[in-house]
């Protein structure tokens, strides 16, 4: 597994280091292409490509510590694995540190956005995605991939942002305001300060990599056409960041693809990007 970030060792120190990530190596619901699983490794294996230092920030963000811990390996049952991953979340949070997780199947983000819920009574999920995920339960189970926003929306205000696929039982779980599809949104930057706006102070950032067009993320397990690019979504993100307090991050549904490294580069700059503007907006408390 190794670390995030081709970057000195004393920067990647647990004790000493600002931000945690947590590799989830979890695909035990997913219903189409399977491979979530080896997501987080393509991730780390992917950061060793990139630059420490970001253009759009003008920091070396990794100068604050970036620990990457040890995988969980959680159990196959969708209901333990979210208790272990709440619980490992709940560990680092104890300790003040910076937590994003590397997705695995986007079920592992039910334990994490519980585990900042308890921390942040009025906490708000941004999430960037092709589905809705807002069934009630799916194939036996309400901790499946397909359930993630609907057991959110349980603890917290969710705002869904790129969404172009639901299904008609989940109808009746949207708010409405708070939903800015992929046809409503593409080519316009209006929806970005209304989107915003519909969050409260707190917010947990989960990002399924279906959000973007599988024109420059490929390696997804639900692909669709139709979804965000790379400079509208950085953005928004920046926007975002300048405007709440983003108190904790996943980045899920790599699904590696051995013939193309495009996705995993993506997702590794991505998540980089996210501490990047997290160090340069001070958006934690």
């Amino acid at each position: 597994m190794e670390y995030f970030l081709d970057m000195p060792s004393c920067f990647a120190e647990a004790e000493s280091a600002k931000y945690v990530l947590i590799p989830v190596p979890y695909d035990g619901t997913s219903t189409y292409i399977k491979g979530a699983d080896k997501g987080p490794q393509a991730i780390i294996d992917a950061s060793d490509s990139i630059e420490l230092y970001d253009i759009q920030t003008n920091l070396e963000a990794y100068r604050s510590g970036i620990y990457t811990d040890k995988p969980p390996y959680p159990s196959a049952a969708p209901e333990k694995m979210m208790v272990e991953v709440k619980e490992r979340v709940s560990f680092f949070l104890q300790q003040n540190k910076k937590i994003g997780l590397l997705g695995g199947e986007h079920s592992i983000s039910i334990g994490a956005i519980e585990a900042f819920a308890e921390k942040y009574p009025n906490l708000s999920v941004l999430q960037i995605d092709a589905h809705a995920d807002l069934r009630d339960s799916y194939n036996g189970s309400i901790y499946n991939h397909a359930c993630v926003m609907r057991r959110a929306q349980e603890v917290a205000n969710v705002v869904q942002v790129g969404i172009r696929s639901v299904c008609i039982e989940e109808k009746n779980n949207i708010i409405p305001e708070n939903m800015f599809y992929a046809h409503d949104i593409c080519g316009k930057t209006d929806w970005m300060q209304k989107a915003i706006d519909r969050l409260t102070e707190h917010v947990y950032l989960t990002i399924d990599l279906d959000g973007f067009d599988p024109s420059i993320v490929p390696a997804t397990g639900t692909p669709l056409p139709g979804g965000l690019l790379w400079y509208e979504t950085l953005a928004f993100l920046e926007l975002l960041f300048k405007s709440k307090k983003v108190v904790g991050f996943d980045v899920v549904e790599l699904c590696p693809q051995n013939d193309n490294k495009i996705s995993d580069v993506l997702a590794a700059v991505l998540v980089y990007k996210i501490i990047s503007f997290m160090e340069k907006y001070g958006t934690f408390v």
